[in-house]
């Protein structure tokens, strides 16, 4: 990770900015301790509580991944997705696409061989001894090790390139700790990182022009979590952008869907003997039964139906249909940029306001699913840090009533006290005048009396909600106050993200672009 570019001249931010070793040596073993700093803290977290920790009959996330570990090792592929008498959906049945099961059944053979109590099939259920807890946690710390670490530090290599060392090693660290999804892995525990290690990888071939690898990294990312489709309005788009530069535009597509397709029928193999087992796949990872949306998330429908009782005005199959339009039109603005404009920046900024659109719109959206457009905003930390800083409290704050009842109060509150402490982004390398004319209109985001007051409301929230009894007719009050607050704040962020991508132009080096993929 070596740079040649000149020093720059120094800002007045400058004293902020860490200061690293200049030999490779050293500049190698800073990135091995960035590295083990973020391991660190992810051990440290997995030493807290975890989802549904004790709260039998059905405990939580926990139990869902242990299960889905036990229900592989001993039982035929076919019978994954199928109720049967040693596979009752009703407990924890499977709902993620054929990755996660494959994933689920590597992770199952290593704990059988280590601790079969801890899958045996049927008498596991709530099994929660020391061995078999700690085997869990380092299931999950081994996929980020061998998943996300890689793919973080590739796209940082690759994306940034041209900058400073520092600044390299910055937008790294940012990637690599940010708490939203190190608290939710490694906490509530859940393997985001490996659809999110697969997103990342996938962006970071379509930023180096790789296209076809992209395509298969991004159609592994869908098959292990089907929520990583909220990427999919900005790799339609930008793809398509790029195919339509070409002189054979339709071969492009062609080369593209080709690749995707041969993904997918990989990874379905074993599903597709028939219809109707590869219908049973699907019907699991579409539940439109659990409705809307459940408990409370930082989103619009969660948000308005404090005014609006969206759930007793509409049917399920009426709200199905108004959430796919809402959410086509909220994405169309950033997929029309990048079909007309590609560019790897406005790529990154389509995938951050492409995800949100179906944050905010999506049928049947978790709390947890803002962490999918945080993946783009800390990829974009070098670029748009004032989103990152923006964004990541308040994605916290909108699982805050979760993360509370796994018994993280704690550790949240330790992440966020770390990530405002953390060093801010050092001075840019590149004293790019035209990019810093067109933030001079967004620096409100970074405005210290809004910051200030935004705070102090947070703040004000937090100890309602924890030392506040709500009235009897409101048991959950003080948890749609925090939501509706973090929603209200992603708003104004995503008003403005979509504002900065129409201003990115489409990159000089690929209108004269080859004529081949890659």
């Amino acid at each position: 990770m070596c740079i040649s570019a000149m020093e720059p001249e120094h800002h007045h931010h400058d004293h902020l900015a860490w200061r690293w070793p200049t030999s490779s040596l050293l500049r190698t073993l800073s990135i091995v301790v960035l590295c083990a700093f973020a391991l660190l803290l992810r051990i440290l977290l997995s030493l807290h509580s975890y989802s549904g920790a004790g709260v039998a009959p059905k405990y939580g996330d926990y139990e869902a991944q242990r299960h889905w570990m036990e229900i592989t090792v001993h039982t035929p592929v076919k019978q994954w997705y199928t109720n049967t008498t040693e596979n009752d959906l009703r407990y924890w049945g499977l709902d993620y696409p054929p990755l996660t099961a494959y994933q689920s059944w590597v992770h199952g053979r290593i704990i059988h061989f280590l601790d079969s109590a801890a899958v045996a099939l049927k008498c596991s259920r709530g099994y929660e001894d020391a061995k078999s807890k700690f085997l869990m946690r380092w299931t999950v710390l081994s996929s980020d090790i061998i998943v996300f670490f890689p793919a973080a530090i590739v796209f940082v290599a690759s994306y940034y390139k041209r900058r400073r060392f520092e600044e390299r090693a910055w937008a790294l660290g940012m990637i690599l700790v940010q708490p939203a999804l190190m608290i939710i892995d490694h906490g509530h525990f859940q393997f985001n990182c490996i659809s999110l290690g697969l997103a990342a990888g996938s962006a970071v071939a379509v930023v180096s022009k790789h296209e076809l690898v992209a395509s298969v990294l991004y159609s592994l990312s869908l098959n292990h979590k089907q929520m990583s489709a909220y990427y999919a309005p900005a790799f339609f788009s930008h793809l398509l952008g790029r195919c339509i530069q070409r002189r054979s535009p339709v071969f492009g597509v062609m080369k593209l869907g080709i690749v995707v397709l041969s993904t997918f029928t990989v990874c379905w193999w074993p599903f597709l003997s028939s219809r109707q087992s590869a219908l049973q796949v699907l019907s699991r990872l579409a539940p439109f039964e659990r409705g809307l949306f459940e408990d409370y998330v930082a989103n619009f429908w969660c948000g308005t139906s404090i005014l609006i009782k969206w759930k007793q005005l509409f049917s399920i199959p009426v709200l199905a249909r108004m959430a796919l339009s809402t959410t086509v039109i909220a994405a169309l603005p950033s997929m029309l940029q990048q079909i007309w404009a590609p560019s790897a920046r406005g790529f990154l900024l389509a995938m951050l306001n492409g995800s949100f659109a179906f944050f905010f719109f999506a049928f049947q959206v978790h709390e947890k699913s803002v962490l999918l457009p945080l993946l783009p905003a800390t990829l974009l930390a070098l670029d748009e840090p004032e989103v990152l800083h923006y964004l990541v409290p308040y994605a916290m704050i909108s699982m805050f009533p979760l993360l509370r009842r796994d018994g993280l109060i704690l550790p949240y509150f330790a992440l966020l006290a770390l990530f405002f402490l953390l060093p801010k982004c050092p001075a840019r390398s590149d004293n790019n005048s035209a990019k810093i004319a067109a933030d001079r209109p967004f620096k409100f985001l970074s405005a210290s009396i809004l910051k200030k007051c935004s705070i102090a409301g947070a703040v004000i929230l937090h100890l309602l909600y924890l030392f506040v009894q709500p009235p009897v007719r409101y048991p959950f009050l003080f948890e749609a106050f925090l939501t509706s607050y973090s929603f209200a704040h992603f708003l104004v962020l995503v008003i403005y993200t979509n504002c900065k991508q129409w201003l990115v132009p489409a990159d000089d080096q690929w209108v004269a672009s080859s004529k081949k993929i890659n």
